[in-house]
Formats: structure tokens, sequence, C-alpha cells
């Protein structure tokens, strides 16, 4: 039998002023390090069977990264929208998540991104597994299925790792873990003229709205604003000692070293 396999993606704000967050069909799109999570879905379906679904909490405007995921061969939707959610940190998106993966159960396996392009926290995964009591590994490159689940392999902090886990359980994919499909042009427009994105509320969710929102939220986003690195490069000239000696310099200068 193949797999039930719930992938949770978010749509990511990419055009931001300074100020309060808007979030429409201009300034938003698919986050880019969901799609690893989607492509690793879909090949372990197409090896083995079973389903994919799609999850994401959010306005009205991430229907469209759902139905993108669709497009790319989804079998399942959900969008869990509510105006109570508006102000949810990870935490309140991670109760939200895990109420909503228990609604879908039974399942196998919960995919996630490693982190958002706008946060950039990569705490929803790995909060969301402990919700849900599941095994988690992060950061996962290499995947290989046996019997009662995975062997999973990854690199942190410069060591190897190699982990088994059974099923269910939850995994983060790295970027590099697989290389994301194109979208066909049938696929697009299957997925958005024929294709539809299931709505969930609090109330289908059995969730009130002291649990989300900014009133579930021990943190709150104030403002996003889009932050210009400025690099230059200078080259040493002198000897190898010489250079070395001038490098020393700079850096106690700076601080960097004592």
């Amino acid at each position: 039998m193949g797999l039930n396999i719930i992938v949770c993606i978010k749509s990511v704000v990419i055009n931001v002023t300074d100020g309060q967050v808007v979030r429409s069909s201009e300034s938003c799109e698919l986050n880019p390090y969901d799609r690893p999570a989607l492509e690793l879905a879909l090949r372990l379906r197409e090896e083995g069977g079973g389903t994919v679904t799609a999850i994401s909490m959010g306005p009205e405007v991430s229907a469209l990264s759902l139905l993108e995921a669709m497009a790319l061969g989804v079998d399942r939707s959900v969008l869990i929208s509510d105006l109570a959610l508006a102000g949810s940190d990870t935490i309140a998106t991670s109760t939200v998540l895990a109420a909503a993966i228990k609604k879908l159960a039974p399942f196998d396996l919960i995919l996630f991104g490693v982190r958002t392009a706008d946060s950039d926290t990569g705490q929803v995964g790995p909060q969301t597994a402990v919700l849900l009591e599941l095994p988690m590994v992060t950061g996962a490159h290499s995947i290989e299925q046996v019997d009662a689940g995975f062997i999973i392999e990854r690199i942190a902090d410069g060591f190897q790792e190699r982990f088994e886990i059974s099923f269910p359980a939850a995994l983060t994919v790295h970027p590099r873990a697989v290389e994301p499909r194109n979208i066909g042009l049938y696929g697009i427009e299957s997925a958005f003229e024929e294709c539809k994105v299931e709505n969930w509320d609090l109330n289908v969710l059995g969730l009130s709205p002291n649990q989300v929102g900014e009133e579930g939220s021990p943190t709150q986003v104030l403002s996003l604003k889009r932050v210009t690195k400025e690099r230059k490069c200078e080259l040493l000239s002198g000897s190898i000692e010489e250079q070395a000696e001038e490098l020393i310099e700079r850096l106690v200068e700076t601080g960097f070293i004592g």
C-alpha cells in the first residue's frame, strides 16, 4: 500500500513596504523552500502509490499556492482561513496545522520545508511535530524507504547523520534533497479551471479564537522590510606576511578577534 502524505506549505510575502504587511496575489508566492517537500511527496507517490494532500494556513490569497501545488500533481488541497488567525505566530500556526493534520488522519508522513522565505524561523515544522507527538528529522538530504519507515541522512554541523524512523513521522526537507519539477501548461490549466481548494475555519478544526491569532501568540510581527546588504571587496598588497599582519590588525579593530 502507498503512503498517505501531507505537505504543509505557505504563501510567502515577496514584496513588502514599510509598515503593516498586506497580502495580495501580487505580493505573495509559494514558499520556494516548500517546493522540495512537494517534490519528494510526489516522487514517493509515483514510486509506491498513495495520496498527497497539501495544506496551508492564511488569507484567501493563499489558495493560489495550493492551486499551484495541485498543478504539480497534489491530490487534495486544504486552506485554513479565518479572520481570527490574523497575527498568529509560529506557535499559533503550529497549533492550527496540528489540528488540521489530526482531522486529515490517518496519515503516514508529514513534510515541511526547512524554513520560509519571509519569516525564516524554521520553527513551524518541529513545533507541529511536537504537538502531534511525531518523530521528526530536520534538514533531510536523502531518504530511503524501508518496510516500517525511512532511513534518513542529513548533514548538520559538519557531520553526516543517519536516522531510522517509523511511520507516522515528520520531516523537513533540505532544499538540495530533490530538484523540484516544473509545472506543465496542462497542469496549470486543469488546476485553475477544474481543481477545488477546500476551505476550513476554526469551527471545522474545533479551535477557539483565544488559541490563535494575536491572543494565542506570545510573539507579534510589527512590520516587515527588505534589508539590503552592502559589501565590498578590497585586495591587500605586500608580501604574504604583510597581508596577514594587515588582516589581523583589521579584524582586531572591528572586534572580530580579541
